[in-house]
């Protein structure tokens, strides 16, 4: 006994044989078109959700790149207005700055921002962003013009004209 023979245009392969319209193709393509756009951005994000522009600098006399949030900027309250230093930090935290907690410094009637050697142009973008004249930024010759704050780069001692 033979099985029946099935005629050639009859033979059976097993697999799926849904192939989805144009429409469908098209809506895959722009969904992974911008999931991946989604995921390139956020790799320059410092978290889930954060939005953080990154701003990155060569020095010309040292052919340097330094970012940004790479560099420590220290905001002092030389007033008595409470809150004041804290108010500026975060600010500049919010414009990408590596700002550390805030602290008391001495009493200025006008704000000045000190820089360590090779920060001048942070210093000086640290200023533009809290609008401060280019004549209040000065080269640290004192490192203890703020208790601790001799390692950082950029010091800002805020006073009482930014009130």
């Amino acid at each position: 006994m033979s099985e029946p023979s099935r005629p050639q245009h009859e033979s059976h392969t097993s697999g799926s044989h849904y192939q989805p319209g144009l429409g469908v193709m098209v809506l895959i393509l722009v969904l992974f078109v911008a999931a991946a756009t989604l995921m390139l951005r956020s790799t320059n994000s410092s978290g889930p959700g954060a939005t953080t522009s990154t701003t990155t600098t060569t020095l010309a006399s040292t052919q340097t790149t330094i970012a940004k949030t790479r560099v420590r900027v220290q905001v002092a309250n030389g007033t008595d207005v409470t809150g004041l230093a804290r108010k500026y930090t975060q600010r500049l935290m919010t414009l990408g700055w590596d700002a550390l907690p805030e602290v008391n410094g001495p009493a200025t009637t006008a704000t000045v921002l000190y820089y360590h050697g090779g920060f001048q142009w942070a210093a000086r973008e640290v200023a533009q962003e809290i609008k401060v004249k280019m004549t209040q930024v000065k080269p640290l010759r004192n490192p203890k013009v703020v208790t601790g704050a001799a390692g950082d780069d950029v010091i800002v001692v805020l006073g009482h004209d930014l009130r």
